[in-house]
């Protein structure tokens, strides 16, 4: 099995020249545009070209709040997709769309494909299952957050090693500056970073009932002492040019491939983006450890996002579905999908494909994301988040980030802040679900 390079519309043009017509269509909704749709467009079409009797259409529906928003607009209209392609802090709101999801679980045991979930990496299973065990949605782009850092930069500043810790990330931040740097580091997509991801890696939550995962009656605990000493350290640190915020999502990027920050803390993901857009030997280590909230660090959670399936289209079709999934996940196809992403694999024997194929010793570090995610057995702090109307609590938390980043609030408040307003949210989801 392989992925084949080819011209979309030739491949196109082909198949429904040589009798598509007769093979059922599976609708795929995503959420990846540029250089990464251009892969989903790649994988879909080996899928096509392995088999006869079904051909999976992609189509790009902008980013992950659009694709989800278009998908519970077109169920409701009756004009659902197969899959639609949901983030991870949908997992909540999806779950609560009684009717609407089948979970793989139930698909692959209705059709009657082989499938085995002890293949898949337990971090990465572990945020999409039932208390039960049964798998709801199949992880596509995994990710967990990695500090990048810029080699050449540290060479010139002195730097022997990557920090390990906050106390030495700061450090390395200071050298840098007085190296000629204007920036020691930045960061992006904040609350994955700086909440969710802190949280787990220090073992502490981010909410009661083990974060969302055992009730709808969960509130958010954030505003703890160990995030407000932190954040407010880093605020502090601004002046200084220590830190530096450049906006929400993937935005600050370019604050560290144009050379002007040495360090970035955001997703492994952006791997493909580093190797075409740096001038400068690049590397990725683990998240710093916060010494002063715990002695090891715990394992980080992931990010991303996965494939559901959505029930109401024609019973032939979900046989398809079932077979194309088991290809998404094949061993052959996740190595190739790791490799040109930097996503982590989601099956240990794809993770040992790429190390066999030499990928880990050619590009040092990217095994980073995979080593933090399996660095201990999750807990109940670090299994992940599934907290209702999260992607609205991801605004709320930015809001108060940037105001405490701005110099208008402290820490304490806007930690508080975010938390009263996101309780207020995990209400109204509680009352609206039971």
């Amino acid at each position: 099995m392989q992925i084949t390079k080819y011209i979309l519309g030739a491949v196109t043009a082909a198949s429904f020249a040589g009798g598509a017509f007769a093979q059922t269509e599976i609708q795929w909704w995503h959420a990846m545009g540029g250089a990464n749709g251009e892969r989903v467009d790649r994988i879909a079409a080996g899928f096509n070209e392995s088999q006869s009797d079904y051909i999976v259409t992609p189509s790009y529906k902008g980013n992950y709040t659009e694709t989800m928003t278009a998908a519970v607009a077109a169920f409701r209209a009756g004009e659902q997709p197969d899959i639609v392609q949901v983030f991870e802090v949908g997992t909540a709101t999806m779950m609560a769309a009684k009717g609407a999801v089948y979970p793989i679980s139930e698909l692959m045991a209705d059709s009657g494909t082989p499938f085995d979930q002890s293949v898949y990496l337990p971090a990465v299973v572990s945020y999409y299952q039932t208390s039960d065990g049964d798998l709801l949605s199949m992880p596509f782009n995994s990710s967990t957050p990695v500090l990048w850092y810029n080699k050449d930069a540290f060479a010139k500043a002195g730097i022997e090693n990557p920090p390990e810790t906050w106390d030495e990330l700061n450090a390395a931040a200071q050298a840098l500056l007085d190296s000629g740097m204007s920036c020691g580091y930045s960061f992006g997509w904040q609350s994955w970073v700086l909440i969710e991801n802190y949280g787990a890696w220090h073992n502490i939550p981010m909410g009661t009932e083990e974060n969302g995962f055992a009730g709808l009656n969960t509130r958010f605990t954030f505003n703890n002492d160990a995030v407000v000493n932190r954040l407010q350290s880093i605020a502090d640190s601004q002046e200084s040019g220590i830190f530096k915020y450049g906006g929400r999502r993937g935005d600050s990027l370019s604050l560290f491939t144009s050379g002007e920050c040495g360090m970035w803390m955001n997703s492994s993901a952006y791997y493909g983006s580093m190797v075409e857009q740096a001038e400068f030997e690049f590397g990725q280590t683990m998240l710093p450890l916060d010494t002063d909230v715990a002695d090891a660090p715990q394992n980080s959670i992931i990010g991303g996002a996965t494939l559901w399936v959505l029930r109401g289209k024609p019973e032939a079709n979900y046989p398809g579905v079932a077979q194309f999934m088991n290809y998404l996940s094949s061993s052959e196809v996740q190595a190739w999908w790791h490799q040109e992403t930097g996503y982590v694999p989601i099956t240990t024997a794809a993770s040992d494909l790429s190390r066999e194929q030499g990928f880990y010793d050619e590009n040092p570090g990217t095994d980073t994301a995979i080593a933090q995610l399996s660095l201990n057995a999750p807990t109940a702090n670090s299994r992940g988040v599934r907290f209702g109307s999260f992607v609205q609590m991801r605004d709320i938390i930015n809001e108060e980030m940037e105001a405490l980043w701005a110099g208008d609030v402290t820490a304490r408040e806007a930690m508080d802040t975010a938390v009263e307003r996101g309780n207020a949210l995990l209400v109204k989801f509680e009352n609206a679900n039971n």
